[in-house]
């Protein structure tokens, strides 16, 4: 019989599902708009049918074992995605228990950058390490912190949001009720708001003037820079030095041997790199400096949120306790 598990990535604008074997590989994969559904009941609903219909083209020798799900705000010891400021549905989620009782196999939930931590050590280039930090670069910011081989979850399931650090007490709306998260500055959002403050205070011709802010993405930022573009460039060279400041004081809490970059706006390469690497060493405790490693993940690709989620189902089989919020 062969072992398989499901991986639920849900974002603030999609979900991504599929089904996973222990090699690593996604059999089958879908997606839905996490935007389109005003009811928690309805998303799930629309969930657990597109993930059936993918039970139906298995193998008859395969069997699902369990389901990872990395979300906003997802507490691995009770189960629940709580208060997530990215989704739409507000209050506590019981999504692990429903998805225990619509398909009888455990379920298990952290929040995305704890998942891609997991996928990380699991499937990618922190195999052979114990100590490691996880940045995910999408519409927020979010971390995952791996200490002695163990992922790091708090006392309250909650650890490791960095992204709701504060960079400025006084500045950027966050969408958590606080002012100057590093996620307002350090994420696709961020970016974006970053690029709209330059436009507004420098003069520069610049091909981002025309481009609404609902239109503008990453990846138009990331081409006007490799173009040329002052204000883009501008735009990375800012979002990099609040980052590396932020990792140089992370690396005093953790002393990893590694941060990955892992997300959308890490899909800029050099241009978030280097400043963040500069900045980072700039600010570091003089016996840190050039002992951690900033990377790429490698798992950046489209199956990435997939494995990440996945891979929980075989941590948690790999260990002899099972969260409060698993049957």
């Amino acid at each position: 019989m062969k072992q398989l598990t499901v991986g639920i990535d849900i974002g603030g604008t999609n979900t991504k599902f599929g089904i996973v074997n222990r090699e690593g590989n996604v059999l089958y994969q879908g997606n839905i708009k996490t935007t389109e559904f005003a009811e928690f009941s309805d998303f799930f609903d629309a969930m657990a049918t597109a993930i059936r219909e993918g039970f139906n083209g298995l193998p008859q020798d395969s069997k699902v074992i369990g389901i990872g799900v990395g979300a906003a705000n997802g507490n691995y010891y009770t189960g629940n995605i709580e208060h997530a400021t990215n989704l739409r549905w507000k209050g506590v989620l019981p999504l692990a228990k429903m998805f225990t009782e619509e398909f009888d196999v455990p379920c298990i939930l952290t929040n995305d950058a704890n998942a891609a931590a997991v996928g990380e050590m699991i499937y990618g280039n922190a195999r052979s390490m114990k100590d490691f930090v996880v940045i995910t670069l999408g519409t927020g910011l979010g971390s995952g912190f791996v200490c002695g081989g163990v992922l790091l979850n708090g006392h309250h399931g909650i650890a490791g949001e960095l992204g709701h650090t504060s960079v400025n007490p006084t500045g950027r709306y966050c969408n958590c009720g606080k002012r100057g998260c590093l996620e307002t500055y350090v994420s696709a959002t961020g970016i974006k708001r970053t690029v709209y403050k330059l436009l507004a205070d420098h003069l520069e011709l610049s091909e981002l003037r025309g481009i609404s802010f609902d239109n503008l993405n990453t990846k138009m930022i990331t081409d006007a820079a490799h173009r040329g573009d002052v204000c883009a460039n501008a735009a990375f060279e800012y979002t990099g030095r609040i980052l590396g400041m932020k990792l140089a004081e992370t690396v005093v809490h953790t002393d990893p041997e590694a941060i990955f970059l892992f997300g959308g706006l890490s899909q800029s390469r050099e241009l978030i790199f280097k400043p963040t690497i500069r900045h980072m060493e700039a600010n570091l405790m003089p016996v840190f400096r050039g002992k951690v490693k900033v990377l790429p993940s490698a798992l950046e690709n489209q199956t990435a949120p997939i494995l990440g989620a996945s891979s929980l189902v075989w941590d948690y089989f790999s260990k002899s306790a099972q969260p409060v919020g698993v049957n």
